[in-house]
């Protein structure tokens, strides 16, 4: 046994006031917390909720996604909330580079893993939301991946095995790190996206893929219809985008890569593939009438660095992020529907092959807005969730706004993990 340390457990009071409204932002007004618990292995980290004796816990990394979600009432108990921190987990356990895979613990920082693959020329095919702070636990507990699911898919598609701690606190694990084992594979696919409801991840192992040899970035803009017509174009094609990405015109606006509608699409493959693929779209937009800008080198990097950015909003501003799906063939219908409902400024930004994105809104966005979207999504076949919003704002809507028939399961699975719900409890669907 690993026993917890001093240095492991920092009262809230000695919290610095930065780091204290961060984790503000995942709870209830007047909610108490006692401290937060920063254990060194996942022994120890096992040792804290045995121990707590069924003590309300916040799981979290570095807590750049704590604000994402539903939020955390005061607990029932009257006692005050434990911040239990994976930061400190933070070790490279094995990068196996003939094999492609990579395993580490839940704190290890996501461009920390990045860089140490860099080094063998590969990379972890995922694109998060605050890449320098995220860690690879909050990654998987959120399921936040970005444009290379254009490509690679989903966080889950990444997965091989994972380790976590029960609320029990009872160790366990699922998968392996082989690329073909598939032990466990439900397990890790009920972890991914649980939001740190269901069991706080301690280790991961992932898929990794080589680096490409080259990478350029075509950008058509012009008339929503045009714009239709080449995502459907892309989309049925034989070309190998690693992103394709339909941006609002005030995105596009603001990164200075032309006027209206966009539709931005990444190439990443051996030169002379990328080359030819980036001129078959340039032929493709002057044939529709739509603008084009060929970017490549720093500059290609820098657009999706700045993309990124635009649509993920900052810890300390007070703005609302929603995560979005909708039919992919309704996604450019969404975005003109949203340029009428809303009143600038807002950007959105949707993957022409899954229907996912993520739209930014004024904090002064009022809820009928919010809702009348999420209807429009919902209808095709889609939905509209808050991610970072205004505390007033999460207790005004339902921060999900979940419309399907899996609830009932939803809770027996909670029921199930987490009898006593004493792991994030509210930040879920339905309140789990």
């Amino acid at each position: 046994m690993h026993p917890l340390e001093a240095s492991d457990f920092q009262p809230w009071r000695h919290v610095p006031s930065a780091k204290q409204m961060l984790f503000e932002r995942a709870l209830a007004p007047e909610t108490a917390i006692g401290g937060i618990v920063s254990p060194q292995t996942p022994e120890a980290l096992a040792t804290v909720i045995r121990e707590s004796d069924r003590q309300t816990i916040l799981p979290c990394g570095a807590g750049s996604k704590l604000a994402w979600g539903g939020i955390i009432q005061q607990p029932e108990t009257d006692s005050s909330l434990l911040v239990l921190s994976t930061e400190r987990l933070n070790r490279l356990i094995d990068h196996a580079v003939g094999d492609l895979t990579v395993t580490v613990e839940a704190g290890m920082r996501f461009a920390d893993v990045q860089t140490i693959l860099a080094k063998a020329g590969q990379f972890l095919a995922i694109d998060p939301a605050h890449p320098d702070q995220a860690t690879i636990g909050g990654i998987v507990a959120t399921a936040d991946t970005g444009s290379l699911r254009q490509r690679y898919n989903s966080v889950r598609d990444m997965l091989l095995g994972l380790s976590f701690v029960r609320a029990d606190g009872q160790l366990a694990k699922a998968g392996g790190r082989v690329v073909k084992n598939v032990a466990g594979y439900d397990l890790m696919k009920l972890l991914t996206g649980s939001y740190g409801t269901l069991g706080i991840i301690t280790q991961v192992t992932f898929r990794v893929y080589p680096l490409p040899e080259a990478s350029q970035t075509v950008v058509l803009s012009g008339e929503a219809s045009a714009i239709a017509q080449a995502a459907q174009t892309v989309h049925s094609s034989a070309l190998t985008s690693a992103s394709a990405d339909l941006c609002s015109a005030s995105v596009v606006t603001e990164l200075g890569i032309g006027k209206g509608m966009g539709l931005a699409i990444r190439l990443q493959s051996i030169l002379p593939s990328v080359q030819e693929q980036a001129n078959r779209l340039i032929q493709l937009g002057e044939a529709i009438g739509l603008a084009t800008v060929h970017l490549t080198g720093q500059d290609d990097v820098t657009l999706w660095q700045r993309l990124q950015e635009r649509i993920t909003a900052a810890h300390q501003t007070e703005v609302i992020t929603c995560k979005i799906g909708i039919q992919p063939s309704e996604a450019v219908a969404l975005l003109t529907e949203i340029d009428r409902l809303s009143t600038p400024p807002w950007c959105g930004q949707i993957h022409i092959a899954s229907g996912l994105g993520r739209l930014v809104f004024d904090a002064t966005t009022p809820p009928e807005t919010l809702l009348s979207i999420r209807s429009i999504c919902q209808t095709n076949s889609g939905f509209l969730s808050l991610l970072q919003a205004p505390i007033t704002l999460k207790q005004a809507i339902d921060v999900w706004g979940y419309a399907g028939n899996a609830l009932p399961i939803m809770r027996q699975l909670k029921q199930q993990f987490d009898p006593h719900h004493r792991l994030s409890p509210h930040r879920f669907v339905g309140e789990i």
